[in-house]
């Protein structure tokens, strides 16, 4: 799933779309997996595999604040993977807010 793909639709005067990113806060659970990093890892890579979506990777990015100009996660690296459900319940929150 794309970020932007859940990113409420927000228009200025003219109408014309503008998309503004949703800066998500999920506080830890116990249902989030921990794990650190033995080898340089990808962000796309971690997200397939835990969430069998490479595309997803934006999640365990924000909620590690990671992925600000690369996918890759150094070696030794504690990494929470937060449940996918919670995070996008949290954007939803977020959005209908807005």
């Amino acid at each position: 799933m794309k970020r932007y793909d859940i990113t409420s639709q927000i228009k200025d005067i003219s109408e014309k779309r503008k998309l503004s990113t949703i800066i998500i806060s999920v506080p830890p659970h116990t249902t989030d997996i921990v794990i650190r990093t033995s080898s340089p890892q990808r962000l796309d890579k971690l997200a397939n595999d835990f969430y069998s979506d490479a595309s997803s990777w934006w999640m365990i990015a924000a909620v590690n604040k990671l992925g600000k100009g690369t996918l890759m996660i150094p070696r030794n690296t504690i990494i929470r993977i937060p449940d996918k459900e919670r995070v996008l319940s949290e954007i939803e929150q977020k959005n209908r807010t807005r």
